[in-house]
Protein backbone atom coordinates (compact mmCIF):
# COMPACT_ATOMS: atom_id res chain seq x y z
CA UNK A 1 0.00 0.00 0.00
CA UNK A 2 2.84 2.40 0.87
CA UNK A 3 4.52 2.02 -2.51
CA UNK A 4 1.22 2.41 -4.38
CA UNK A 5 0.21 5.49 -2.41
CA UNK A 6 3.63 7.08 -2.99
CA UNK A 7 3.26 6.38 -6.71
CA UNK A 8 -0.26 7.83 -6.79
CA UNK A 9 0.90 10.98 -4.98
CA UNK A 10 3.81 11.38 -7.44
CA UNK A 11 1.44 11.02 -10.39
CA UNK A 12 -0.97 13.50 -8.82
CA UNK A 13 1.88 15.99 -8.36
CA UNK A 14 2.83 15.82 -12.06
CA UNK A 15 -0.79 15.98 -13.22
CA UNK A 16 -1.39 18.94 -10.94
CA UNK A 17 1.46 20.87 -12.55
CA UNK A 18 0.13 20.09 -16.04
CA UNK A 19 -3.48 21.00 -15.25
CA UNK A 20 -2.47 24.11 -13.31
CA UNK A 21 -0.30 25.31 -16.19
CA UNK A 22 -3.13 24.69 -18.67
CA UNK A 23 -5.57 26.67 -16.49
CA UNK A 24 -3.09 29.54 -16.11
CA UNK A 25 -2.52 29.75 -19.87
CA UNK A 26 -6.19 29.50 -20.83
CA UNK A 27 -7.63 32.08 -18.38
CA UNK A 28 -6.28 35.62 -18.64
CA UNK A 29 -8.60 37.33 -16.14
CA UNK A 30 -6.84 37.34 -12.72
CA UNK A 31 -10.16 37.44 -10.84
CA UNK A 32 -11.51 34.44 -12.75
CA UNK A 33 -8.17 32.67 -12.29
CA UNK A 34 -8.30 33.14 -8.53
CA UNK A 35 -11.90 31.89 -8.50
CA UNK A 36 -11.02 28.69 -10.38
CA UNK A 37 -7.98 28.11 -8.16
CA UNK A 38 -10.29 28.53 -5.17
CA UNK A 39 -12.46 25.65 -6.40
CA UNK A 40 -9.42 23.36 -6.44
CA UNK A 41 -8.46 24.66 -3.02
CA UNK A 42 -11.68 23.24 -1.56
CA UNK A 43 -10.37 19.70 -2.03
CA UNK A 44 -7.07 20.52 -0.31
CA UNK A 45 -8.83 22.31 2.55
CA UNK A 46 -11.04 19.28 3.16
CA UNK A 47 -8.01 16.99 3.29
CA UNK A 48 -6.12 19.27 5.68
CA UNK A 49 -9.20 19.52 7.90
CA UNK A 50 -9.38 15.72 8.03
CA UNK A 51 -5.70 15.58 8.98
CA UNK A 52 -6.20 18.16 11.73
CA UNK A 53 -9.16 16.09 12.94
CA UNK A 54 -6.74 13.21 13.55
CA UNK A 55 -3.77 14.97 15.11
CA UNK A 56 -5.05 15.92 18.59
CA UNK A 57 -6.40 12.48 19.58
CA UNK A 58 -3.43 10.77 17.91
CA UNK A 59 -0.83 12.87 19.77
CA UNK A 60 -2.73 12.42 23.04
CA UNK A 61 -3.22 8.69 22.62
CA UNK A 62 0.28 7.77 21.45
CA UNK A 63 2.00 9.94 24.04
CA UNK A 64 -0.08 8.74 27.01
CA UNK A 65 0.30 5.11 25.91
CA UNK A 66 4.04 5.57 25.39
CA UNK A 67 4.59 7.05 28.86
CA UNK A 68 2.39 4.41 30.48
CA UNK A 69 4.35 1.59 28.83
CA UNK A 70 7.64 3.33 29.59
CA UNK A 71 6.93 2.94 33.28
CA UNK A 72 9.92 5.08 34.25
CA UNK A 73 9.74 8.85 34.76
CA UNK A 74 13.55 9.03 34.80
CA UNK A 75 13.60 7.68 31.22
CA UNK A 76 10.99 10.28 30.28
CA UNK A 77 13.17 13.10 31.60
CA UNK A 78 16.23 11.70 29.85
CA UNK A 79 14.44 11.41 26.49
CA UNK A 80 13.04 14.93 26.87
CA UNK A 81 16.45 16.40 27.68
CA UNK A 82 18.11 14.66 24.76
CA UNK A 83 15.34 15.76 22.40
CA UNK A 84 15.54 19.43 23.41
CA UNK A 85 19.34 19.34 23.14
CA UNK A 86 19.09 17.95 19.60
CA UNK A 87 16.39 20.46 18.63
CA UNK A 88 18.43 23.46 19.76
CA UNK A 89 21.54 22.21 17.94
CA UNK A 90 19.61 21.48 14.74
CA UNK A 91 17.81 24.85 14.84
CA UNK A 92 21.08 26.74 15.33
CA UNK A 93 22.68 24.78 12.48
CA UNK A 94 19.75 25.52 10.14
CA UNK A 95 19.70 29.24 10.95
CA UNK A 96 23.48 29.49 10.51
CA UNK A 97 23.38 27.64 7.18
CA UNK A 98 20.72 30.03 5.88
CA UNK A 99 22.79 33.01 7.01
CA UNK A 100 25.96 31.73 5.34
CA UNK A 101 24.30 30.82 2.04
CA UNK A 102 22.37 34.07 1.62
CA UNK A 103 25.61 36.01 2.17
CA UNK A 104 27.54 33.90 -0.31
CA UNK A 105 24.89 33.71 -3.06
CA UNK A 106 23.40 37.21 -2.49
CA UNK A 107 20.04 36.47 -4.21
CA UNK A 108 18.64 39.89 -3.19
CA UNK A 109 21.28 41.91 -5.04
CA UNK A 110 20.24 42.82 -8.58
CA UNK A 111 16.99 40.94 -8.07
CA UNK A 112 15.29 42.85 -10.91
CA UNK A 113 11.96 43.20 -9.12
CA UNK A 114 9.89 46.27 -8.31
CA UNK A 115 10.83 47.11 -4.72
CA UNK A 116 7.72 47.93 -2.64
CA UNK A 117 7.63 51.37 -0.95
CA UNK A 118 8.93 51.31 2.63
CA UNK A 119 5.51 52.42 3.89
CA UNK A 120 3.61 49.57 2.19
CA UNK A 121 1.89 47.06 4.45
CA UNK A 122 2.78 43.40 4.12
CA UNK A 123 -0.56 42.24 5.52
CA UNK A 124 1.25 39.87 7.88
CA UNK A 125 0.21 40.32 11.49
CA UNK A 126 3.22 40.67 13.75
CA UNK A 127 3.52 38.65 16.92
CA UNK A 128 5.62 40.18 19.67
CA UNK A 129 7.64 37.62 21.61
CA UNK A 130 7.59 37.93 25.38
CA UNK A 131 8.93 35.38 27.82
CA UNK A 132 5.75 35.61 29.86
CA UNK A 133 3.46 34.86 26.90
CA UNK A 134 5.71 32.05 25.72
CA UNK A 135 5.77 30.25 29.08
CA UNK A 136 2.07 30.68 29.86
CA UNK A 137 1.09 29.57 26.34
CA UNK A 138 2.75 26.20 26.92
CA UNK A 139 0.26 25.26 29.63
CA UNK A 140 -3.37 24.63 28.61
CA UNK A 141 -6.19 26.34 30.45
CA UNK A 142 -8.49 23.67 28.99
CA UNK A 143 -7.53 20.46 27.23
CA UNK A 144 -10.68 20.78 25.12
CA UNK A 145 -9.61 24.24 23.99
CA UNK A 146 -6.10 22.94 23.22
CA UNK A 147 -7.47 20.02 21.19
CA UNK A 148 -10.00 22.21 19.38
CA UNK A 149 -7.18 24.51 18.23
CA UNK A 150 -4.61 21.73 17.68
CA UNK A 151 -2.20 23.33 20.14
CA UNK A 152 0.27 20.47 20.01
CA UNK A 153 2.58 21.73 22.75
CA UNK A 154 -0.34 22.15 25.17
CA UNK A 155 -1.61 18.67 24.30
CA UNK A 156 1.87 17.31 25.00
CA UNK A 157 1.91 18.95 28.47
CA UNK A 158 -1.52 17.54 29.36
CA UNK A 159 -0.55 14.10 28.03
CA UNK A 160 2.62 14.15 30.15
CA UNK A 161 0.56 14.76 33.29
CA UNK A 162 -1.90 11.99 32.41
CA UNK A 163 0.83 9.51 31.45
CA UNK A 164 2.87 10.12 34.60
CA UNK A 165 -0.30 9.90 36.74
CA UNK A 166 -1.21 6.57 35.15
CA UNK A 167 2.28 5.27 35.95
CA UNK A 168 1.92 6.44 39.56
CA UNK A 169 -1.53 4.88 40.03
CA UNK A 170 -0.33 1.54 38.67
CA UNK A 171 -2.66 -1.44 38.45
CA UNK A 172 -5.88 0.56 38.95
CA UNK A 173 -5.15 2.53 35.76
CA UNK A 174 -4.74 -0.56 33.55
CA UNK A 175 -8.25 -0.17 32.03
CA UNK A 176 -7.35 3.39 31.00
CA UNK A 177 -4.12 2.15 29.39
CA UNK A 178 -6.04 -0.47 27.42
CA UNK A 179 -8.53 2.21 26.37
CA UNK A 180 -5.77 4.56 25.22
CA UNK A 181 -4.07 1.73 23.30
CA UNK A 182 -7.39 1.07 21.58
CA UNK A 183 -7.77 4.78 20.81
CA UNK A 184 -4.35 4.80 19.12
CA UNK A 185 -5.24 1.83 16.93
CA UNK A 186 -8.56 3.38 15.95
CA UNK A 187 -6.92 6.71 15.06
CA UNK A 188 -4.27 4.96 12.97
CA UNK A 189 -7.02 3.16 11.11
CA UNK A 190 -8.76 6.51 10.54
CA UNK A 191 -5.41 7.81 9.25
CA UNK A 192 -5.30 4.97 6.72
CA UNK A 193 -8.75 5.99 5.47
CA UNK A 194 -7.86 9.70 5.24
CA UNK A 195 -4.57 9.06 3.43
CA UNK A 196 -6.42 7.39 0.57
CA UNK A 197 -7.68 10.89 -0.19
CA UNK A 198 -4.11 12.28 -0.31
CA UNK A 199 -3.48 11.98 -4.09
CA UNK A 200 -6.64 14.02 -4.82
CA UNK A 201 -5.57 16.66 -2.29
CA UNK A 202 -2.07 16.83 -3.79
CA UNK A 203 -3.48 17.19 -7.32
CA UNK A 204 -5.83 19.97 -6.20
CA UNK A 205 -3.17 21.82 -4.17
CA UNK A 206 -0.62 21.86 -6.98
CA UNK A 207 -3.21 22.69 -9.65
CA UNK A 208 -4.44 25.63 -7.57
CA UNK A 209 -1.06 27.21 -6.90
CA UNK A 210 0.32 26.68 -10.43
CA UNK A 211 -2.97 27.80 -11.96
CA UNK A 212 -3.05 30.99 -9.92
CA UNK A 213 0.63 31.95 -10.00
CA UNK A 214 1.78 30.27 -13.21
CA UNK A 215 5.19 28.72 -13.76
CA UNK A 216 6.62 32.02 -14.98
CA UNK A 217 6.90 33.25 -11.40
CA UNK A 218 9.49 30.52 -10.81
CA UNK A 219 11.70 32.08 -13.49
CA UNK A 220 11.14 35.63 -12.21
CA UNK A 221 12.31 34.58 -8.75
CA UNK A 222 14.65 31.94 -10.12
CA UNK A 223 17.79 33.03 -8.25
CA UNK A 224 16.00 33.38 -4.92
CA UNK A 225 14.10 30.08 -5.22
CA UNK A 226 17.12 28.23 -6.60
CA UNK A 227 19.37 29.53 -3.82
CA UNK A 228 16.82 28.56 -1.18
CA UNK A 229 16.35 25.04 -2.51
CA UNK A 230 20.12 24.64 -2.74
CA UNK A 231 20.13 25.44 0.96
CA UNK A 232 17.43 22.83 1.54
CA UNK A 233 19.48 20.20 -0.29
CA UNK A 234 22.57 21.04 1.76
CA UNK A 235 20.53 20.93 4.98
CA UNK A 236 19.14 17.52 4.01
CA UNK A 237 22.73 16.39 3.49
CA UNK A 238 23.73 17.72 6.92
CA UNK A 239 20.75 16.09 8.66
CA UNK A 240 21.12 12.73 6.95
CA UNK A 241 24.89 12.90 7.44
CA UNK A 242 24.28 13.43 11.16
CA UNK A 243 21.96 10.42 11.11
CA UNK A 244 24.77 8.28 9.67
CA UNK A 245 27.15 9.54 12.35
CA UNK A 246 24.80 8.74 15.24
CA UNK A 247 22.80 5.81 13.85
CA UNK A 248 25.26 4.12 11.54
CA UNK A 249 24.60 2.33 8.20
CA UNK A 250 20.95 1.78 9.09
CA UNK A 251 20.35 5.50 8.42
CA UNK A 252 20.41 4.85 4.66
CA UNK A 253 16.94 3.31 4.96
CA UNK A 254 15.41 6.24 6.83
CA UNK A 255 14.55 8.37 3.77
CA UNK A 256 13.03 5.29 2.12
CA UNK A 257 10.70 4.85 5.06
CA UNK A 258 9.62 8.50 5.16
CA UNK A 259 9.28 9.09 1.40
CA UNK A 260 5.46 9.08 1.54
CA UNK A 261 5.11 11.69 4.34
CA UNK A 262 7.81 13.70 2.55
CA UNK A 263 5.73 13.82 -0.62
CA UNK A 264 2.58 14.70 1.32
CA UNK A 265 4.33 17.54 3.16
CA UNK A 266 5.92 18.87 -0.03
CA UNK A 267 2.78 18.69 -2.16
CA UNK A 268 0.40 20.20 0.40
CA UNK A 269 2.99 22.62 1.89
CA UNK A 270 1.97 21.34 5.32
CA UNK A 271 4.23 19.56 7.81
CA UNK A 272 1.11 18.85 9.86
CA UNK A 273 -0.42 16.83 7.03
CA UNK A 274 2.53 14.43 7.19
CA UNK A 275 2.48 13.87 10.96
CA UNK A 276 0.40 10.65 11.14
CA UNK A 277 2.34 8.97 8.34
CA UNK A 278 5.69 10.11 9.76
CA UNK A 279 4.77 8.44 13.05
CA UNK A 280 3.92 5.21 11.24
CA UNK A 281 7.08 5.40 9.09
CA UNK A 282 9.27 5.71 12.18
CA UNK A 283 7.36 2.80 13.69
CA UNK A 284 8.28 0.62 10.70
CA UNK A 285 11.87 1.90 10.77
CA UNK A 286 12.18 0.58 14.31
CA UNK A 287 11.80 3.67 16.49
CA UNK A 288 9.68 2.55 19.49
CA UNK A 289 6.28 4.20 19.62
CA UNK A 290 6.95 5.51 23.14
CA UNK A 291 9.92 7.53 21.79
CA UNK A 292 8.50 8.65 18.44
CA UNK A 293 5.21 9.74 20.02
CA UNK A 294 7.15 11.95 22.43
CA UNK A 295 9.83 13.38 20.12
CA UNK A 296 7.62 14.18 17.09
CA UNK A 297 5.07 16.43 18.83
CA UNK A 298 7.89 18.33 20.55
CA UNK A 299 9.64 18.61 17.21
CA UNK A 300 6.61 20.24 15.65
CA UNK A 301 7.01 23.06 18.16
CA UNK A 302 10.80 23.27 18.56
CA UNK A 303 12.46 21.61 15.56
CA UNK A 304 11.20 23.04 12.25
CA UNK A 305 14.57 22.98 10.51
CA UNK A 306 13.33 24.03 7.08
CA UNK A 307 11.55 27.02 8.58
CA UNK A 308 14.66 27.97 10.55
CA UNK A 309 16.82 28.12 7.41
CA UNK A 310 14.14 30.12 5.61
CA UNK A 311 13.91 32.78 8.31
CA UNK A 312 17.51 33.97 8.11
CA UNK A 313 17.58 33.46 4.35
CA UNK A 314 14.44 35.53 3.70
CA UNK A 315 15.31 38.29 6.20
CA UNK A 316 18.76 38.90 4.69
CA UNK A 317 17.32 38.61 1.15
CA UNK A 318 14.94 41.50 1.90
CA UNK A 319 17.79 43.56 3.37
CA UNK A 320 19.86 42.94 0.21
CA UNK A 321 16.93 43.93 -2.04
CA UNK A 322 16.68 47.30 -0.23
CA UNK A 323 20.44 47.78 -0.31
CA UNK A 324 20.77 47.60 3.48
CA UNK A 325 24.17 46.48 4.71
CA UNK A 326 24.17 44.54 7.97
CA UNK A 327 27.30 44.07 10.03
CA UNK A 328 28.40 40.62 11.13
CA UNK A 329 27.36 41.51 14.68
CA UNK A 330 23.87 42.50 13.50
CA UNK A 331 23.50 39.27 11.52
CA UNK A 332 24.56 37.14 14.48
CA UNK A 333 22.16 39.08 16.69
CA UNK A 334 19.38 38.46 14.15
CA UNK A 335 20.18 34.75 14.20
CA UNK A 336 19.89 34.64 17.99
CA UNK A 337 16.65 36.67 17.96
CA UNK A 338 15.12 34.30 15.41
CA UNK A 339 16.35 31.33 17.45
CA UNK A 340 14.37 32.54 20.47
CA UNK A 341 11.25 34.05 18.87
CA UNK A 342 10.63 31.10 16.55
CA UNK A 343 10.03 28.87 19.58
CA UNK A 344 7.15 30.98 20.80
CA UNK A 345 4.72 30.82 17.90
CA UNK A 346 3.88 27.12 17.54
CA UNK A 347 0.49 26.75 15.89
CA UNK A 348 0.49 30.24 14.32
CA UNK A 349 -0.57 30.14 10.63
CA UNK A 350 2.31 31.01 8.26
CA UNK A 351 4.53 31.10 11.32
CA UNK A 352 7.76 31.76 9.40
CA UNK A 353 6.40 34.95 7.84
CA UNK A 354 5.02 36.12 11.18
CA UNK A 355 8.41 35.70 12.87
CA UNK A 356 10.20 37.47 10.00
CA UNK A 357 7.67 40.34 10.11
CA UNK A 358 8.33 40.79 13.82
CA UNK A 359 12.12 40.64 13.41
CA UNK A 360 12.70 42.98 10.44
CA UNK A 361 11.87 46.26 12.27
CA UNK A 362 14.46 45.45 14.96
CA UNK A 363 17.16 45.84 12.30
CA UNK A 364 15.61 48.80 10.44
CA UNK A 365 14.63 46.55 7.51
CA UNK A 366 11.28 47.58 5.91
CA UNK A 367 8.50 45.12 6.70
CA UNK A 368 7.15 45.93 3.21
CA UNK A 369 9.94 43.70 1.88
CA UNK A 370 7.76 40.71 2.74
CA UNK A 371 5.67 41.65 -0.30
CA UNK A 372 8.66 40.56 -2.40
CA UNK A 373 8.37 36.96 -1.24
CA UNK A 374 4.63 36.53 -0.62
CA UNK A 375 4.00 35.58 -4.25
CA UNK A 376 6.38 32.62 -4.12
CA UNK A 377 5.98 31.74 -0.46
CA UNK A 378 3.84 28.71 -1.25
CA UNK A 379 6.55 27.23 -3.48
CA UNK A 380 9.10 27.85 -0.72
CA UNK A 381 6.75 26.48 1.95
CA UNK A 382 6.67 23.19 0.06
CA UNK A 383 10.42 22.79 0.56
CA UNK A 384 10.26 24.01 4.17
CA UNK A 385 7.54 21.51 5.05
CA UNK A 386 9.37 18.55 3.52
CA UNK A 387 12.58 19.54 5.31
CA UNK A 388 10.73 19.81 8.62
CA UNK A 389 9.66 16.18 8.18
CA UNK A 390 13.25 15.09 7.53
CA UNK A 391 14.52 17.01 10.56
CA UNK A 392 11.96 15.53 12.95
CA UNK A 393 12.35 12.00 11.59
CA UNK A 394 16.13 12.19 12.05
CA UNK A 395 15.66 13.61 15.56
CA UNK A 396 13.39 10.74 16.62
CA UNK A 397 15.72 8.14 15.09
CA UNK A 398 18.80 9.60 16.79
CA UNK A 399 17.13 9.85 20.21
CA UNK A 400 16.01 6.21 19.85
CA UNK A 401 19.61 5.23 19.10
CA UNK A 402 20.84 7.10 22.17
CA UNK A 403 18.26 5.22 24.22
CA UNK A 404 19.45 1.92 22.73
CA UNK A 405 15.84 1.12 22.01
CA UNK A 406 15.51 0.20 18.32
CA UNK A 407 12.98 -2.47 17.42
CA UNK A 408 13.32 -4.76 14.44
CA UNK A 409 12.38 -2.81 11.29
CA UNK A 410 9.54 -3.75 8.96
CA UNK A 411 10.66 -4.10 5.33
CA UNK A 412 10.00 -0.83 3.42
CA UNK A 413 8.20 -2.76 0.70
CA UNK A 414 5.67 -4.11 3.20
CA UNK A 415 3.07 -2.02 5.00
CA UNK A 416 0.43 -3.39 7.33
CA UNK A 417 -3.12 -1.97 7.17
CA UNK A 418 -2.02 0.39 9.94
CA UNK A 419 1.03 0.73 12.11
CA UNK A 420 1.85 -2.34 14.25
CA UNK A 421 1.12 -2.28 17.94
CA UNK A 422 4.14 -4.06 19.36
CA UNK A 423 6.22 -0.90 19.71
CA UNK A 424 3.73 0.66 22.08
CA UNK A 425 4.11 -2.24 24.48
CA UNK A 426 7.87 -2.38 24.45
CA UNK A 427 9.61 -1.33 27.69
Amino acid sequence: MAKRLTLYISIALVLGIIVGFAINRSISDPVRLAEVAGYFGIVTDVFLRLIKMIIAPLVFGTLVAGIAHMGDTAALGRIGGRSIGWFLTASLTSLTLGLILVNILKPGIGVGLVIPPITASSGIEQTTFTLSNFITHIFPKSIFDAMANNEILQIVVFSLFIGVAITAVGEKAKPIVRGVDALVEVMLQVTAYVMRFAPFAVFAAVSAVVGKEGLSILFTYGKFIGSFYLGMVILWGVLIGAAFVFIGPRAKYLVRYIREPLLVAFSTASSEAAYPRTLEALDRFGVPRRIASFVLPLGYSFNLDGSMLYMTFAAIFIAQAYGIELTLTQEITMLLVLMVTSKGIAGVPRASLVVIAATLPLFKIPEAGLLLILGVDHFLDMGRSATNVVGNAVAAAVVAKWEGAYDAPVAPEVEPPHAPTHHGAKT
